[in-house]
């Protein structure tokens, strides 16, 4: 059946040897309609992000531009504004007609962590074609923090699909009907769904936070460690608007609750221009489950990851920021997200990511 692979065909992919590894799997890495992909032992500090090309490799392109090679075995920090490639303990010997994109994971995309995977031959980022075969790699870029790293570290995922599965703006309205995808209002139904930016919280003056730009390094593997305060400044309105700061990274909240049923998985539309001078979320899959009810996610908003780009910038409550494409999975998965598996952001509002404390 066309559409996303469920976990449990993941897992027989494993078993084909279309997807391999350097160590055995972690647990909770297979996630319901996607992997998570691990940090290798070896980085490389590049002088600036790059792509492979036609008919070249990674391993060629980085003997252009590596600056120098770091081991990570014993931990090494990625300083901010750096760019950095890693190599990954998995690769690929993908069969014709499985093709794959990957995306940060939302811890990753919280902490402005821009991380992409770059492949041999490859002329996008995040796209890997169908019939690939050969190593993945991680392009690390850290926006706001420096951060600690070690191998085996997951900061991006990727996702697998059997042809297209994209549903029309005319399925998603039907879709609707059945299970309700945002909560208590209609939905805003173009290219995908809608959302909008919550800045007028139910008894609460905070919208949002804004990444310090002189902080310490985080350290990815202590989670519930770090006091918010010592790097993020909290952002308030009481008018139902703020104003972005050209350069500037936040973290705000979807006005409206979401819901990814399990048959379906959705990933969020990249920035368009027209929106405005900014860039909505770095961390694009929602896994089927996030947000149904039946998976412990009712109430589950979208955290959206925004930063401004040239000019200083107008938001204003129950603005659109973006839009949710879904697409029919190629089975059900056998667990959902938020359903006895590990799920950081089941049922979430407004929420920095896992390093910090409550």
């Amino acid at each position: 059946m066309t559409g996303v692979l469920a976990s449990q065909q993941l897992k027989e992919m494993i078993a084909r040897g279309e997807i391999l590894a350097q160590e055995d799997y972690a647990e909770g890495q297979i996630q319901p309609a996607s992997l998570d992909l691990r940090l290798g032992a070896r980085a490389y500090r590049v002088r600036a992000s790059f792509l492979a090309g036609a008919g070249r490799t990674v391993a060629e392109r980085l003997s252009e531009f590596e600056m120098h090679q770091i081991n990570l075995s014993q931990g090494a920090v990625l300083e901010k504004g750096c760019v950095y490639v890693v190599e990954l303990q998995e690769s690929l010997a993908l069969p014709d007609g499985i093709q794959a994109v990957a995306n940060a994971k939302s811890s990753t995309g919280r902490l402005d962590l821009l991380t992409r995977t770059i492949t041999d031959g490859g002329e996008e980022f995040d796209r890997i074609p169908a019939g690939y075969s050969g190593p993945l790699y991680a392009e690390i870029c850290p926006r706001s923090f420096s951060v600690l790293v070690r191998p085996g570290m997951r900061l991006n995922q990727i996702r697998f699909r059997d042809g297209q599965a994209t549903l029309s703006d005319t399925d998603l309205r039907a879709l609707h009907k059945e299970i309700p995808l945002v909560d208590g209002r209609p939905p805003v139904i173009s290219e995908g769904l809608g959302f909008s930016v919550d800045l007028c919280p139910e008894g609460s003056s905070l919208v949002g936070y804004r990444a310090k730009p002189h902080t310490g390094v985080i350290d990815l593997d202590k989670l519930g460690h770090y006091a918010p305060a010592d790097f993020w400044e909290e952002v308030r309105s009481d008018t139902g608007q703020i104003i972005l700061d050209p350069g500037a990274f936040y973290i705000l909240v979807s006005n409206e609750a979401v819901c990814i049923p399990p048959d379906y998985a959705a990933e969020m539309a990249p920035y368009l221009a027209m929106v405005g001078e900014f860039r909505v979320h770095y961390a694009g899959f929602f896994d089927p489950g996030f947000g149904y009810a039946a998976a412990g996610g009712a109430g589950s908003r979208g955290v959206l990851e925004v930063r401004c780009h040239e000019s200083p910038f107008v938001l204003e409550h129950g603005q659109i920021v973006g839009r949710l494409v879904y697409e029919q999975m190629s089975q059900t998965p056998a667990e959902l997200y938020g359903e006895r598996i590990a799920s950081n952001y089941q049922g979430q509002g407004l929420k920095l990511s896992k390093h910090f404390k409550s």
